[in-house]
Parts: C-alpha cells; structure tokens; sequence
C-alpha cells in the first residue's frame, strides 16, 4: 500500500520508522533475488541442521491481554485501510472467464504453502499463472542476471559497509552478524539492505531453504510448470534490484542496523505477520508493525519519499500494467506479494480502475 497516503490521510498519526519499512520490505522483498541471497549466504554461514523449530510467537496475543486498548487502535486503524482484509480475489468482466488474484508471503511455511480455500484450483483451472518474477525458475539465469549487475548488490566503489558506519553502529552490526554465524569481513563489500534482509530471516525459515524447500510463489511456478501450464513474470530480476538499489543508503544503513537491533523479536514479529496473513488481516500489518519497532528518531523525509514511491507505488503500478495482457485474455491466476494488494494504491484497487469487478473469496 502506499504508506506516505496512508498516514497523510491522518495526520495524528506519526510515520513508521524506518525499522517498520524493513520489516515491510521483508514481507515484500523480491523475491527471486531473497532465493539467490540466501543460497549464496549459506555457502559462507555455517551448515545449520534442517529441522530447526520456529519459536516465534504472535504479539497479538500478548497484548490482547496485557494492553487490550492497544489492540484495539491497531484494528481501528487497519479498519479505515481499503481492502485490507482479504488475500485471494476474483476479477470478473462480462465476456471473460473469471481470473483471480493471490496475495503471497515469500516463505515456505508449511501454513503459507497450503494456500486459502479455492486458490488451488484456480491455479489447476487457469490458462496462465503469473508471478511478481518468472526468473526463479531458471536458477541460472537468474544468477546470471545477477552477476551482470554487481552495482546492485555490491559495493563496486571500493568501499564496505565499514566506512558508512561510526564506532558504534560497526560494533552493533559486527555482534549482530556473529550470532547469525557471519562474520563481518566476509560480507562486507554486499549492501546493507541485502545484509538487512538477510538477518530478518529466522533461522528456521533459512534452514527450509538450505533444505531445498520452495516458498509459496515458486512452488506455484513450479506446480504450473508441472501441468504444462505457461508462466509469466511481471518484472525482471533486475528490475526489482533496481527498485531497492534506488533507495537513499543512509535508509539502508538505518534499516540494517535497527534490524540487528531487534534482535531475538524478529522472529516474533515474522510469526505475527504470517498469522495476520493467514488470517487475511493485511490491512493490520503496517499498525502492528508501529508498535514493535524501535521508536523513530528524526528522519529524513526523503527517505521515506524514495520508499513509497519506488518500493510501494512504482512496483504496484508496473505489476498493474504488466497484469493487463493477461486479465484482458481471462482465467489467470496472478500470484505477488500480499503486501501490494491493500491500499487505494494497491492492487486491488488499480484492476478495479482497469474497468474490471475484483470481489474477494471467503476461504
């Protein structure tokens, strides 16, 4: 959703902190390129056993008990967020058969995995399925794209995160690193927003993916793949790249190192989101994610400006355009982040706007 409308809607409300646009990112992070970083992390980062329990819990709970009235401000407010309740959608025309639209998290969950009622057979019964990125089906293609791009993802300056950094902040980041079994010399030289997106990952979900399993996007290329069905990306790998290489670097820094700072609570706060998710309760996501980040100091509002509108609006308005052909045919299936759906600068809204019904299904 586009979050500078969103807050600026109500202006009592303050900005989320760039913490909080971290963990949004995580939820949205591309996703072809997060299965590329990790399978190259985990050549550097010590074997971790494949059967490592997830031990996060939803904060949700607790504060229903222990600060009700909190819980309560965050459903109020997910409240006034349009679509914000819903992950699968039907989009209808009169003359074309019925396609729909899934909001996905790019983990492999066994929960997320299952998928709501009917999205399966969607799938089975569509004539195209399509993906935020066709590229994670070719894994060497994708590398390839990543390596023709090394600006992307890697200092090429000659610089490392250590000359971004005070004292302070290297120490934070260094600790940080080394209790996730990394040291800082070896990853130096990678951006800090890959650095970022890789420590908000639990050791569980990072330990699915050394053993091979498939995150829910892929695994419905892939099912698609298997019933001779064709499947079409919406954006490039390097496009997607770009999208967060754009980015001020002093957002990035910030993000990597208030993400460090949450240290052992990352896990709770991706166990949340992913039962928000399941629930289908988007619109909650961003008020839940306010009350767990760090409190935010004095920000630059440029950072924010860059954010909203390459990572959120951009994003949402090529996925809109390059969803067009398909509708246009009927019976797709489009699957993208869940993230991109609410919002009056959501998905959902912006097909309503291409003339067609988008209603949503009840699992």
């Amino acid at each position: 959703m586009n979050a500078h409308r969103l807050f600026s809607l109500r202006p009592n409300l303050p900005r989320p902190s760039i913490s909080e646009m971290v963990l949004w990112i995580t939820g949205a992070l591309p996703l072809a390129f997060l299965a590329l970083l990790v399978a190259t992390l985990l050549t550097i980062v010590p074997a971790r056993a494949s059967d490592i329990a997830c031990h996060g819990e939803n904060l949700l709970v607790a504060m229903e008990r222990e600060n009700p009235e909190e819980l309560a401000a965050i459903r109020a407010e997910a409240a006034k967020v349009a679509n914000g309740q819903g992950i699968f959608w039907k989009i209808e025309k009169q003359g074309l058969k019925p396609s729909y639209l899934l909001g996905t998290m790019h983990v492999t969950d066994p929960r997320v995995l299952t998928m709501p009622k009917g999205a399966r057979e969607a799938t089975a019964a569509a004539d195209v399925v399509v993906i935020e990125s066709d590229e994670i089906l070719d894994e060497k293609k994708a590398a390839a794209s990543l390596l023709m791009h090394p600006e992307l993802t890697m200092f090429t300056d000659g610089k490392s995160v250590k000359d971004h950094l005070d004292a302070a902040d290297l120490e934070k980041l260094e600790s940080g690193l080394r209790q996730r079994g990394l040291a800082l010399g070896a990853v130096a030289k990678m951006k800090p927003w890959i650095l970022a997106s890789f420590v908000a990952l639990p050791a569980c979900e990072m330990s699915r993916k050394a053993a091979g399993a498939s995150f829910l996007d892929k695994q419905i290329a892939e099912d698609a793949v298997k019933a001779g069905k064709p499947v079409a990306g919406l954006e490039s790998l390097v496009e997607q790249l770009e999208a967060m290489a754009d980015l001020p670097v002093d957002f990035h820094f910030k993000a990597l190192i208030e993400t460090i700072e949450l240290g052992d609570k990352m896990e709770d706060v991706i166990e949340t989101m992913t039962e928000l998710y399941l629930a289908g309760e988007i619109g909650m996501t961003m008020p839940m994610l306010k009350t767990v980040a760090p409190s935010p100091g004095e920000e630059d509002e440029s950072a924010y400006a860059a954010f909203e509108s390459r990572i959120v609006r951009d994003r949402n308005l090529v996925m809109a355009d390059g969803s067009k052909p398909h509708l246009e045919k009927g019976n797709a299936f489009i699957a993208v982040g869940a993230l991109h759906l609410p919002g009056e600068e959501g998905l959902v809204e912006l097909i309503r706007r291409q003339g067609y019904t988008v209603t949503r299904v009840d699992g």
